[in-house]
């Protein structure tokens, strides 16, 4: 059987050595993910303040949260589908404007969120 790679805290450290790569990358070459990462740093205080109580905080953080993750994402995908080839597929195509739709849902999710906890009663 051949080696599977490290285990444990050292597979863990490794992994998070990766993740910091990513996290990097999309810093480095998605002014999106820019422009998400500095509202986040703004709306996740504001979300911790304005929240009454536990629930409506992490309501409020986890919205935010949830689109610099799914812009990631995005990234990745249309990373991988560029990295395939410039002529246009239908299937490269669809692959990239669903990635894009899922930002979209993102965004209208923390709208959606922040609405209902800071406005509805």
């Amino acid at each position: 059987m051949a080696d599977q790679g490290p285990k444990g805290l050292a597979r863990f450290i490794k992994a998070s050595g990766y993740s910091w790569q990513g996290l990097r990358a999309a810093w480095r070459h998605e002014a999106a993910f820019r422009q998400e990462a500095c509202l986040s740093l703004v709306l996740i205080p504001l979300g911790l303040y304005l929240g009454e109580n536990g629930v409506e905080k992490a309501l409020l953080v986890t919205s935010v949260m949830l689109l610099p993750i799914t812009e990631i994402i995005n990234s990745a995908i249309e990373a991988v589908v560029d990295r395939h080839g410039a002529e246009y597929h239908e299937l490269a195509g669809r692959a990239k404007d669903m990635a894009s739709a899922a930002v979209a849902l993102a965004i209208v999710l923390v709208v959606a969120v922040w609405v209902l906890v800071l406005f509805v009663d």
